[in-house]
């Protein structure tokens, strides 16, 4: 047993003066903590946090201008990525994450490796493959399928491989040559065929979706979350409101592509589209807060420079664009965990994981704070 002692602590919960004692990778107590731990940490003056929870990842990734030039990389290159990119998100704060497409079994395995002590890194879920249509967005590490024979099959492939979301593009991407951005891709009929195979092993299910009929196919269909939502309107937002979808904006994704350009070696396509996807953006959120749209943080890390290092500077662009700092953290901690389907992480409150981290300002004060954490632990150990 360890005590971090003196400190505030800081959850969706508030803000309250407490010790926090950590055993058996669980916290064992929040204020009444035993005199004689084995070890005691001097947190005086700091603030005890819930680690970081990114709902959208992909592993195999590492923020290069042109994420396609991996195509063809041997299984242990994207292993040793895999491996370096999740350490980066320890070290930053982010103690679980959620990867939404990767080769093959990539980031089931390594949430597996994670689970067993054989690699260092955050608590990962993973959707294995995503469910794309033929030459769709992302077909390149996507698992193709076409009509609903096709995707039903694709599904299961996904579960057999214990899957803990299926991830699926409903339109179009930035990153895809040749894919129209807000264009539907997948259908409804197929979309809610993916929602139903899903859920013959109660699993749940996120939509890439980037155009308001396809954001609207997603929703009527049952999705549990919109990934990126970038030309959402007032309806569709209304419409994820009333159904209780979750959107993840991935405002990084959007921002790494735009500041860097041409200039840095993103091809001129993907800048094109996503210039154009901007100013759709901002007003996207506009309308999910208006009509109060659950929202979960996630940074699609590993598109151009948009490296896992640096995802806790999502909650500062999430409150640049009219979240709260309390509203950021309930997307990066609470709301993330809901989504995810875990009930154990995302807040400092005796019987959840032990997974915190120790700043020095208060992030309801000053957002930055949650990018330069003094102490990060996982699982109960310290691992920065």
């Amino acid at each position: 047993m360890f005590v971090l002692r003196g400190g505030t602590v800081v959850d969706a919960d508030g803000t309250r003066e407490a010790d926090v004692a950590v055993e058996d990778g669980r916290i064992a107590a929040v204020g009444d903590v035993p005199d004689d731990p084995d070890d005691e940490i001097d947190a005086s003056g700091q603030f005890v946090a819930p680690g970081l929870v990114d709902a959208h990842v992909h592993v195999m990734m590492d923020g290069r201008p042109d994420p396609s030039e991996i195509d063809g990389d041997s299984d242990a290159t994207l292993a040793y990525r895999t491996t370096a990119n999740l350490r980066d998100a320890l070290d930053a704060g982010v103690t679980t994450v959620r990867d939404l497409g990767s080769a093959g079994t990539l980031a089931l395995d390594a949430r597996d490796a994670i689970e067993e002590g054989v690699l260092d890194g955050p608590q990962v879920c993973a959707c294995g493959q995503s469910v794309v249509m033929t030459g769709g967005h992302g077909h390149w590490f996507g698992r193709e399928a076409d009509g609903v024979p096709e995707v039903k099959k694709a599904v299961r492939e996904q579960l057999k491989r214990d899957a803990d979301v299926v991830k699926c593009m409903a339109t179009g991407g930035v990153l895809t040559e040749g894919a129209l951005t807000g264009m539907p891709e997948l259908d409804e009929e197929e979309l809610e065929t993916i929602v139903e195979s899903a859920s013959a092993k109660r699993v749940p299910t996120a939509a890439h979706a980037h155009g308001t009929a396809g954001i609207k196919n997603a929703v009527r269909a049952g999705i549990s979350s919109v990934e990126h939502g970038t030309f959402m309107d007032r309806e569709a937002a209304e419409l994820m409101a009333d159904r209780g979808t979750y959107w993840v904006p991935t405002a990084k994704a959007l921002y790494g592509i735009v500041e860097a350009g041409t200039e840095a070696g993103i091809p001129e396509f993907a800048v094109e589209k996503a210039e154009e996807a901007k100013e759709a953006w901002a007003d996207a959120f506009e309308y999910a807060l208006d009509a109060g749209v659950p929202i979960a943080m996630g940074t699609d890390a590993g598109t151009p420079f948009n490296f896992f290092a640096d995802i806790p500077e999502e909650l500062e662009l999430m409150v640049e664009h009219g979240l709260t700092e309390t509203q950021a953290l309930e997307a990066a901690t609470v709301n993330a965990a809901d989504l995810l389907g875990l009930d154990d992480v995302g807040t400092v409150a005796e019987g959840a994981r032990a997974d915190l981290v120790v700043l020095d300002e208060n992030p309801l004060d000053e957002v930055a704070a949650w990018q330069s954490p003094t102490r990060v632990v996982c699982r109960g150990t310290t691992v920065r």
